[in-house]
C-alpha cells in the first residue's frame, strides 16, 4: 500500500491563509480520493510561508473494479428511449441483456467499470484541486490560466513504498509535476530530490525549514520566553501574534531589542498595540512595574552578527512608530484634562445611525438610561450618568483613530488625566464589555450601569427601526449585545423587571429621536398618545433653536414595537447559552413560560435548579406522574366540559394511598409556597421530589375514573392539585418525555 507526498511551492503565502489553505487541500484530495474508490490510512497536511504539504499514508493501489445493472426500457419501447438509454450506459443494442419482468420482457445493462492505478487518479485529481483551490484572493501571472495566491513554482508529487518511490506525473500549465523541491529561501541552495515523507521532512530541516507551524510556534514561544527570563522579565502572551508570527518564517531565529527611553513611559497598551499591529512584535513587560520595556521580534534567517543589524533596522522603524503614538498620546492629554468638551462635541458630528442620530445624540440616551439603571444595579446614578456622558469620548481622540482597538482602554487614561473618580473611569473601559462568551463581566457598578445601558439601548433602537438580524446576519452585532445583557445581569446576580425597561426604552428612544431631529413633529399626530409623550420630553414641536423639524421617512408603527418580541430575542440567546451549560431547551422553555421571565437572574435560577431536579430518579419519575396526572385530568375536563381545580376533600377518600396522597400534597404545599415566594427553586424541588412516591402508590391502587360519580370527582380534584403542585415551580407540560 503506497503512501502519498504533495508540496506545492509558491512565493509567500499570507500568514493568515495558510492554516486553512493547508485545511482544504487535505479535504478535498483525502474526500475525492474516497470518492474515486480508494482508502487510506491517515493524513496529515502542513503550511510553510512558501508551501502547502500534505501526506496520505496507506492508500490503496488502485481503485475497485465496479460492476453496475442498470434497468432499461421494455423490449418493445420506442426506438428513440431505448437510444436514449443506450448513450447513457455507453454501450450498444448487441451488448444488452434481456429478462423477464412483471410488465414483460425489459433490456438490461451491465457496465463494469475496470479499477483504476492509484498515481492516474491523484494526477487527474490534484491538477483539478490546484485549479479550483479555493483561494480567498488570487492572482494570474505570464501567460499561463492557473491562478494562485502567489506564483506557483512547482508541485512536487510523489508515490512512495517500501521498493522505492515514483514521481505523479502530470502538468498544470507550464508546471510539471516531480520529485524535487527547495529549502530556505536565503540559507539553502539547489534543489532536493526526496523519496519519501520522512526523507522530505529530515531534508528540509537540514535545509532551515521547519515544517510543522505548531514546532515553529513552540520554538518561537520557548526562545522568546527564555531569553525574557534571563533578563528577568515577561513575555505578554498574545496567541493569534504567535500564530501569524510562525506562519511569517521558515526558520525562526528570536531576536530582543529595545524601546526608546523616550516611549517607555506611553500606556503599556500603546506599546503593545503599536508593536503588534505595525511591526509584529512581541511585548516584554517588566513584572514588577507593568511596563513594557523591551520587544522581541523574529527573523526568518541566522545571520553572521548574530542579529544585530536586524534589530538595528527594527528599532529604527519602531522608534518612528512609537514617535507617532506619543505624539498622539500628547495631544489627547491635553484635551482630556481640559475637560475633554471638544471630543464631545466633534462627536454630535459623527453618524451612529441615519435613523438613530448621531453618537452624540446615542451618548444623550445611554446617559439617559444609565441614571435609569443605576437604582437596579446599586449604583449612584449622578456618576452612572456622567460616566455614561464620558464613556464614548475617546471615539474622537487622535489614539483610537490611529488604533480603534484601543477605544475604552484609553477613555479609562484620560478620564483619570481629568481628575475624574476611578469607578467612571473603569466605565470608560468596561462598558463595551462581555465582547464575547469568554470575556469577562464588568462588576463595579456603575460600570454595569453604563454597560446594560449601552447594549439595551442598541437593542431597543434597532428594534425600534426594524432592523433585526436575519438568518446568520447580523450586521450591528445584536445578538452578541443581548448575551452581554443576559451576562451582566446574572453574573451581576440582579434582579430587575427587563420587559418594563425595554418597553419604556422602545418609546423613549424613538421620542428622543424626535428631539434630535431624526423626525417630525407632524409625523406625531396619528398617535395621540405618544405625541404627547413627546410635549412632556421636548415642551415644543421645535428643536431647541426654535426651528420647526424637517419632514423625513420614518414609519410611526415603530412606537408600537413589541417589547416583549425584543424579550423573546432575548431568551433565544439565553437558551444557547444555557445549552452550552448542558442545560436541555426543554427545560428552559418551561422556565420561560413561568410568569416573571422577564428576571433573567430568576429565570436562570429556575432553569439550573429544574434540570438538576430532572436527571434525579425522583426527579424524572416525578415528571411521568405529573404527566399521567396532567393527561386524565385533561381528557376528563374536555368530556364534561368542565374545570376540575377545587373542591377535593380527604373525607371521601376510601383508600389508604388515596389518603396518603392527600397528606403529602398539604405537607409539600406548606414547603413549595414559601420557598417559591423565597424564590428558593432547590427546596421547592426537593419537597416536589418527596411527591414521588405517593404519586406512585396512587396511580397504582386507585382508579380514578370510579363508577361513583362523587368519588371520581374528588380524585380528579385531586389530581388538579398535584398539577398546580408541579406548575407552580415550572410548567412542566412543556418537558420532553
Amino acid at each position: 500500500m503506497p503512501d502519498l507526498l504533495i508540496e506545492l511551492f509558491s512565493e509567500e503565502i499570507p500568514a493568515r491563509m495558510q492554516a486553512k489553505a493547508a485545511s482544504d487541500l487535505q479535504k478535498r484530495m483525502t474526500d475525492g480520493l474516497v470518492e474515486a474508490g480508494l482508502t487510506y490510512a491517515g493524513a496529515r497536511a502542513f503550511a510553510t510561508p512558501r508551501r502547502l504539504t500534505l501526506t496520505v499514508s496507506g492508500l490503496t493501489a488502485e481503485s475497485p473494479t465496479i460492476r453496475e445493472e442498470r434497468k432499461g426500457p421494455r423490449t418493445d419501447a420506442p426506438e428513440k428511449a431505448i437510444d436514449g438509454f443506450l448513450r447513457g450506459a455507453g454501450l450498444t443494442k448487441d451488448q444488452l441483456q434481456v429478462r423477464d419482468d412483471k410488465k414483460g420482457q425489459v433490456y438490461f445493462a451491465i457496465i463494469e467499470k475496470p479499477g483504476r492505478p492509484v498515481a492516474d487518479i491523484v494526477a487527474e485529481l490534484l491538477e483539478d484541486t490546484i485549479r479550483n483551490f479555493p483561494w480567498p484572493k488570487s492572482m494570474r501571472w505570464g501567460a499561463g490560466t492557473l491562478r494562485w495566491v502567489r506564483p506557483l513554482q512547482s508541485i512536487l508529487c510523489i508515490l512512495y513504498a517500501e521498493d522505492g518511490a515514483q514521481i505523479v506525473p502530470f502538468q498544470v500549465d507550464d508546471i510539471h509535476s516531480g520529485d524535487v523541491t527547495q529549502g530556505h529561501r536565503f540559507m539553502s541552495k539547489g534543489a532536493i530530490k526526496v523519496t519519501s515523507f520522512e526523507d522530505y521532512e529530515t531534508k528540509l530541516k537540514r535545509a532551515h525549514v521547519v515544517l510543522d507551524a505548531a514546532e515553529r510556534a513552540d520554538q518561537i514561544w520557548h526562545d522568546a520566553t527564555n531569553m525574557a527570563f534571563a533578563q528577568g522579565l515577561e513575555v505578554v502572551e498574545d496567541k493569534g501574534l504567535l500564530a501569524e508570527v510562525a506562519g511569517l518564517v521558515e526558520w525562526p531565529v528570536v531576536l530582543m531589542g529595545k524601546i526608546g527611553t523616550d516611549y517607555l513611559d506611553l500606556p503599556p497598551e500603546v506599546l503593545q498595540t503599536s508593536m503588534k499591529e505595525h511591526q509584529k512584535f512581541f511585548s516584554v513587560r517588566d513584572p514588577k512595574s507593568g511596563k513594557i520595556v523591551k520587544f522581541v521580534t523574529v527573523a526568518n534567517r541566522e545571520t553572521t552578527d548574530n542579529g544585530a543589524t536586524i534589530l538595528a533596522g527594527n528599532e529604527k522603524v519602531l522608534s518612528a512608530r512609537l514617535a507617532d503614538a506619543k505624539f498622539f498620546w500628547e495631544n489627547d492629554l491635553r484635551v482630556a484634562k481640559a475637560d475633554m468638551q471638544p471630543w464631545l462635541d466633534s462627536l454630535a458630528n459623527v453618524t451612529f445611525h441615519n435613523k438613530l442620530g448621531s453618537q452624540g445624540d446615542r451618548i444623550n440616551r445611554i446617559a439617559a438610561l444609565a441614571r435609569e439603571i443605576a437604582p437596579l444595579v446599586g449604583a449612584n446614578a449622578d456618576q452612572a450618568e456622567e460616566a455614561a456622558r464620558f464613556a464614548k469620548a475617546d471615539l474622537a481622540s487622535e489614539m483610537v483613530y490611529e488604533f480603534p482597538e484601543l477605544q475604552g482602554v484609553m477613555g479609562r487614561y484620560y478620564l483619570q488625566a481629568a481628575g475624574k473618580s476611578d469607578n467612571i473611569a473603569a466605565a470608560a473601559e468596561h462598558h463595551y464589555s462581555p465582547l464575547g462568551p469568554s470575556d469577562d463581566v464588568p462588576t463595579d457598578p456603575v460600570s454595569v450601569a453604563v454597560a446594560l445601558a449601552d447594549k439595551i439601548d442598541t437593542l431597543t433602537g434597532f428594534w425600534a427601526i426594524d432592523d433585526k438580524p436575519t438568518g446568520s446576519k447580523d450586521p450591528y452585532a445584536l445578538r452578541r449585545a443581548a448575551l452581554g445583557v443576559i451576562r451582566l445581569v446574572f453574573e451581576n446576580s440582579i434582579t430587575a423587571p427587563l420587559l418594563k425597561i425595554l418597553d419604556n426604552w422602545l418609546e423613549k428612544t424613538i421620542v428622543l429621536s424626535v428631539h434630535y431631529g431624526q423626525v417630525s413633529p407632524a409625523s406625531l399626530k396619528s398617535n395621540p398618545e405618544i405625541h404627547e409623550k413627546y410635549l412632556e420630553v421636548t415642551g415644543s414641536g421645535q428643536t431647541e433653536d426654535g426651528n420647526d423639524y424637517e419632514d423625513n421617512e420614518i414609519l410611526w408603527d415603530v412606537f408600537r414595537a413589541d417589547a416583549a418580541d425584543l424579550l423573546a430575542f432575548i431568551h433565544d440567546r439565553l437558551k444557547v447559552h444555557l445549552r452550552d451549560e448542558g442545560i436541555r431547551h426543554d427545560v428552559i422553555d418551561a422556565c420561560i413560560s413561568m410568569p416573571g421571565n422577564d428576571d433573567l437572574t430568576l429565570l436562570v435560577k429556575r432553569a439550573r435548579a429544574l434540570s438538576a431536579f430532572l436527571k434525579t430518579d425522583d426527579g424524572e419519575n416525578l415528571l411521568q406522574g405529573f404527566k399521567r396526572a396532567n393527561n386524565i385530568l385533561t381528557q376528563a375536563e374536555d368530556k364534561d366540559g368542565v374545570e376540575y381545580s377545587y373542591g377535593a376533600d380527604i373525607k371521601f377518600a376510601e383508600m389508604d394511598e388515596e389518603k396518603a396522597l392527600f397528606t403529602a400534597l398539604d405537607a409539600a404545599d406548606t414547603k413549595i409556597t414559601p420557598a417559591m415566594d423565597a424564590e428558593d427553586f432547590e427546596t421547592a424541588m426537593t419537597a416536589m421530589a418527596a411527591l414521588r412516591a405517593p404519586i406512585d402508590a396512587f396511580f397504582e391502587a386507585v382508579q380514578v375514573n370510579d363508577e361513583s360519580e362523587i368519588l371520581r370527582r374528588n380524585r380528579l380534584n385531586l389530581l388538579s392539585r398535584i398539577r398546580t403542585i408541579c406548575l407552580s415551580v415550572a410548567d412542566l407540560t412543556r418537558i420532553d418525555g
